[in-house]
């Protein structure tokens, strides 16, 4: 009975985030709750060391240094001027803008590893002036909404360096996993929006021909002066752990001091800006740190009462093959991202899924990688996406939610392709892993 106890765990947590409760505290609660109901006073010392694992985790370090170098590159106008650099040579494509935009969520996106600051630092730079330019309010919508969701599938991510040490896996082995499947969705992005504009020049009308923007040498100057320092310090965060010449964590330090190198390089460092990426760094880490504990302690309380070797009697004795239990378990991560943030879908399915995964034979990286995918989808998806949300926040009225869920269409089912394209070809995302440390397919 009290293995089946523990799987009334989930529908009270869903029960309690409907009802409006913060989800780390719902977690905090519902972990304490029922660990004493099952295990009594044994239950405080499981809780504490909960918390003494949490924040002993030396990987969880590289959180606040990445989050702190997306809100450097933000706040000292670096993004602002990388966006500048990379429209000067997009402008005369079809949906130039656009295109522009989703250049600068990959290379925002590998250079910050959070979602909501990849959108919104986008939207932000590039909504007025697709406006301004009678852009089609949907593919303006679209385009901001898939370009900011590229932080969770573009490393470093901050979901990633949450999921590598639940998921028992290198967080390296997540990077270099994720980087064919990340840049190949970009790639379809760009080519959608290119094909969509050129069929349909009304969506994107192209600047007038006798506009003059700056001759071949100011465009280069300005490129490289803009693109070769942000380039640098991504190699530097990226290439050091893929590599294996440092740790994501020292590697985020590299990138934290990088970033303010580059405001100090662009002189554009001031006692405002370092205390305000600062705020921002302490706000969004302790958010997400206080989510990853209450994650563990939930999920400590769960495993602890059974509810691990239940879930998996449930799935593998129905006699279902191995990738419907695969299918279902991805499925249930999507509609779980509906109603939580990704590191809290995380937190919650990833200790279930992961032995399932491993007893199907299935490879964990492979596994983790089509996972995150979903999350992505989820996190693009209507009605309740988190990205149209984000979105929302920083457009005008006439941007309407309308615009917004017809926007995303055409991207979400890109999504579900490179989600096919994973699901049907390991080797995208086992190749790279490989070939940095070896053969990890089983």
């Amino acid at each position: 009975m009290s293995d089946y106890l523990a799987l009334i765990m989930f529908p009270t947590l869903i029960g309690l985030i409907v009802l409006g409760f913060p989800i780390a505290f719902s977690m905090i609660v519902i972990a304490t709750v029922f660990g004493i109901a099952q295990f009594g006073d044994a239950a405080a010392y499981q809780l504490l060391t909960k918390i003494e694992d949490t924040a002993s985790n030396s990987i969880l370090a590289a959180v606040p240094l990445f989050i702190f170098m997306g809100a450097m590159l933000e706040n000292s106008g670096i993004a602002e001027r990388l966006f500048g650099a990379i429209h000067l040579w997009t402008r005369r494509l079809p949906g130039g803008l656009g295109v522009g935009a989703v250049i600068m969520g990959t290379v925002f996106a590998a250079a910050s590893g959070v979602v909501g600051a990849t959108e919104a630092v986008i939207g932000m730079l590039a909504v007025p002036v697709m406006l301004k330019h009678n852009y089609d309010k949907s593919l303006i919508s679209g385009t901001i909404c898939a370009s900011g969701s590229l932080g969770t599938a573009i490393p470093p991510s901050i979901t990633v360096v949450i999921l590598g040490p639940v998921a028992g896996v290198s967080v390296g082995s997540l990077f270099s996993g994720l980087l064919i499947p990340g840049f190949l969705m970009a790639l379809l992005f760009l080519l959608y929006i290119v094909v969509i504009c050129a069929l349909k020049p009304a969506l994107a009308p192209r600047p007038e021909t006798d506009e003059q923007g700056p001759g071949w040498g100011e465009m280069l100057w300005i490129t490289l002066s803009a693109l070769l320092p942000t380039m640098c310090l991504i190699m530097v965060v990226l290439g050091t752990i893929l590599m294996g010449v440092a740790t994501p964590t020292e590697a985020a330090a590299c990138g934290a001091l990088g970033s303010v190198l580059l405001a100090l390089g662009y002189r554009n460092l001031t006692v405002s800006i370092l205390w305000n990426a600062a705020i921002r760094t302490l706000n969004i880490t302790a958010m997400i740190l206080l989510i990853v504990l209450g994650g563990n302690m939930f999920a400590g309380v769960f495993f602890a009462s059974g509810g691990m070797a239940t879930v998996q009697s449930l799935l593998l004795d129905t006699g279902m093959s191995p990738w419907f239990i695969l299918g279902t378990i991805l499925l249930i991560a999507f509609l779980a991202g509906f109603v939580l943030d990704m590191i809290s879908v995380v937190l919650i399915i990833i200790p279930v899924a992961m032995p399932v995964v491993g007893l199907l034979g299935f490879d964990e990286i492979w596994f983790c990688v089509a996972f995150l995918v979903v999350m992505q989808t989820s996190y693009l998806t209507p009605p309740l996406a988190p990205s149209i949300f984000y979105l929302r926040a920083i457009t005008p009225p006439e941007v309407t939610l309308k615009h917004m869920y017809k926007g995303v269409m055409p991207f979400i089912f890109l999504q579900l392709l490179v989600l096919a394209l994973v699901l049907a070809f390991p080797s995208l995302a086992l190749w790279l892993p490989d070939a940095i440390s070896g053969p990890s397919w089983k």
